[in-house]
């Protein structure tokens, strides 16, 4: 800000010199004064206002600024026409949220709704009361904050079968248009490729700025491998990339940033923080969403919506205030005393998640990788803050890819059933204080497994499970809508989880072997799992122990509100996100999801609220006043 009025000021001075101005001296002291304070009108990645003063009544209520919200709140107020509110529990991001290295020192705190599932014998058992930490966006962009930014839209195979279960447009040609409209690609190479990749879109894409060699040698360990050099997210997945990242010069790009910051300005939309919804307000005799309930400030306020309440509050909180507002599935919701207003028995159900097995841990002989100790320092801070650039830019180490099939996938289908998650570091590397404590491992697992190797050079492959047949559950803990549901993550209940990731492991073990990785001297940390050491090491037995043990989740809780036909009877919502048997209600986050996407979710996020954006302009708007995405007539739930 000094900077800016410090150059507006020699401007202007300079301005008034050359024209004899010189007598109006004040003006130079008056813009250097409405800069400082009215600076957010000069800058256009500032934050949204935070409304206090809402009105009565909206056109839309979005619940949620996530990912999903985010996208619905810039894209419906593009209609100057509507009004259009978004509720939003928790607060703004901030600078620390945009240092893409410091993602991990962002789980379990205020920007976190701080979840963790049940224990179950199935998974976790490494985790403090065998409990999962399910870290949870509550900051204006969701999870897109917290997230390690990854930009993944999953495979084609995968929207296809959405389309196949009875969801009508969902194929992946239909939703390829919205992956690219909300695309800015940075990476000239590919941005050439228009088929699959666009620019001008406000989520800026972008190779990371900085990488370690072990970012270059993962990739040409699987190019070593017999796998591909390519782009992910183009015509083919199978095989081996550098990520690319929701970032915008060197710093975090969150769904915020992208859709409700270039916004905020526009006086048909209001953002109200600290706003947590706490019910959807439904008319029993109509069976018609018309507001919402929620608290600010501790107080409780209520506000209505003339066309439709959009339900964006993620795979977590969405079937919880579905079912604290009576719609959901009967017998629940009558045991905690709850009215049923609408009997949907898929509210909660269908809850899928990918997850990897953590703990594969590569010591390295040179000083390459991602040490914190290392790398978080005065002049990474000085080249981050002036050139958007160094290792403060790394996304936690996470530098390269890999799509590859076990045994138990159709090598020929270009539908691969393991990612690899490639990062120039691990657990250890920060020396056992914000990874250890993010992920929920004891700290007895901890010290036996990294103890030795604690804040060393090393490198991690993470097998992480595409398309688990694993199905968990949310439900409610009682009628309180502040009081946490229970999260049942079920994973590794189905046989085919537990076998595809055991071979994952052994995949990365090879990975290994390779040429690429063995000239850093790699080798794999061969510590026998604490919990498994009554079995043989290496066993397909033993490693079926381990992936129960370090059960990592990747946070892509998605699929209970699912998306299907009328003869689905799990089916929460249509094919065009309308919540079934409730008017003027619609759900817009991965709680959608039918199936869950091969790959990290935040790109399909923002795909479904793009293309749900122009579905409600399809509802609302005359045919000739709809976007170049909006050909098919709707009309309004009523």
């Amino acid at each position: 800000m000094v900077a800016i009025s410090a150059a507006i000021t020699g401007a202007l001075k300079t301005a008034g010199t050359i024209a004899g101005l010189s007598k109006f001296w004040f003006l130079p002291l008056f813009v250097t004064a409405l800069v400082y304070y009215h600076y957010d009108i000069f800058d256009p990645e500032n934050q949204p206002h935070n409304v206090k003063v809402l009105r009565r009544e909206y056109d839309f209520v979005v619940v949620g600024a996530g990912s999903a919200g985010s996208v619905l709140g810039g894209r419906l107020s593009e209609v100057a026409g509507w009004s259009v509110l978004v509720l939003e529990a928790g607060t703004y991001e901030s600078e620390i949220t945009d240092v893409p290295l410091l993602s991990l020192y962002l789980h379990k705190s205020r920007y976190d709704w701080g979840y963790r599932s049940q224990p179950q014998p199935s998974a976790c058992q490494a985790m403090e009361d065998k409990r999962c930490v399910w870290t949870r966006g509550k900051v204006l962009g969701g999870s897109s904050v917290l997230n390690t930014m990854l930009y993944i839209r999953g495979n084609r195979r995968d929207y296809d079968a959405w389309a196949s279960l009875g969801n009508a447009g969902w194929s992946f040609e239909e939703v390829l248009p919205y992956f690219r409209k909300s695309q800015d690609q940075r990476n000239p190479y590919l941005a050439r490729s228009s088929r699959y990749h666009a620019t001008g879109g406000p989520l800026t894409v972008q190779d990371a700025p900085w990488h370690t060699p072990l970012g270059i040698a993962l990739v040409q360990a699987g190019v070593e491998m017999g796998y591909e050099h390519r782009d992910i997210n183009g015509e083919r997945q199978t095989g081996f990339a550098l990520f690319q990242f929701t970032m915008r010069r060197g710093y975090r790009c969150s769904a915020a940033k992208a859709f409700l910051r270039p916004a905020r300005l526009r006086p048909n939309l209001h953002v109200a923080l600290h706003a947590h919804v706490t019910r959807i307000l439904v008319d029993p005799a109509t069976r018609r969403a018309y507001g919402v309930e929620f608290l600010r400030d501790g107080v409780r306020h209520t506000v209505l919506a003339r066309k439709e309440v959009i339900l964006s509050a993620g795979a977590i909180n969405s079937p919880q205030l579905l079912m604290v507002s009576g719609v959901g599935p009967a017998d629940h919701l009558r045991s905690l005393g709850i009215p049923v207003v609408q009997q949907s028995p898929g509210v909660g159900e269908n809850l899928m998640d990918h997850i990897a097995v953590g703990g594969l841990v590569f010591p390295v002989d040179y000083p390459v990788s991602v040490v914190v100790d290392r790398v978080m320092n005065l002049n990474a801070a000085l080249r981050y803050a002036v050139l958007g650039d160094g290792p403060l830019t790394s996304s936690v180490g996470l530098e390269a890819v890999g799509f590859v099939s076990t045994k138990f996938a159709n090598r020929s289908d270009d539908w691969p059933d393991i990612e690899f998650m490639l990062t120039s570091s691990s657990t250890p590397s920060d020396g056992g204080t914000q990874a250890r404590k993010a992920h929920g491992i004891t700290q007895r697992f901890y010290d036996e497994m990294f103890g030795a190797i604690t804040g060393r050079d090393m490198y991690g492959v993470f097998p992480m499970i595409l398309r688990p047949k694993s199905r968990g559950r949310v439900r409610l803990a009682s009628a309180d809508p502040l009081r946490y549901p229970l999260m049942f993550h079920n994973y590794l209940t189905h046989p085919h989880d537990v076998a595809v990731l055991r071979e994952g492991v052994k995949m990365a073990l090879a990975l290994a072997e390779t040429a690429a990785l063995r000239r850093f001297g790699a080798r794999f940390h061969r510590v026998p799992v604490l919990g498994c050491r009554h079995l043989p090491p290496f066993t397909d037995e033993y490693w079926e122990c381990v992936v129960r043990q370090y059960t990592m989740t990747i946070y892509h809780m998605s699929g209970t509100c699912k998306m299907g036909p009328a003869a689905d009877p799990l089916a929460v919502v249509d094919e065009k996100l309308r919540v079934r048997g409730v008017s003027g209600l619609r759900v817009v986050d991965a709680s959608v999801f039918p199936t869950i996407p091969s790959g990290n979710i935040n790109a399909p996020v923002i795909m479904v609220a793009e293309k749900a954006a122009d579905l409600v302009k399809q509802a609302w708007l005359p045919r000739g006043k709809r976007g170049a995405n909006q050909t098919a007539a709707d009309q309004p739930v009523r």
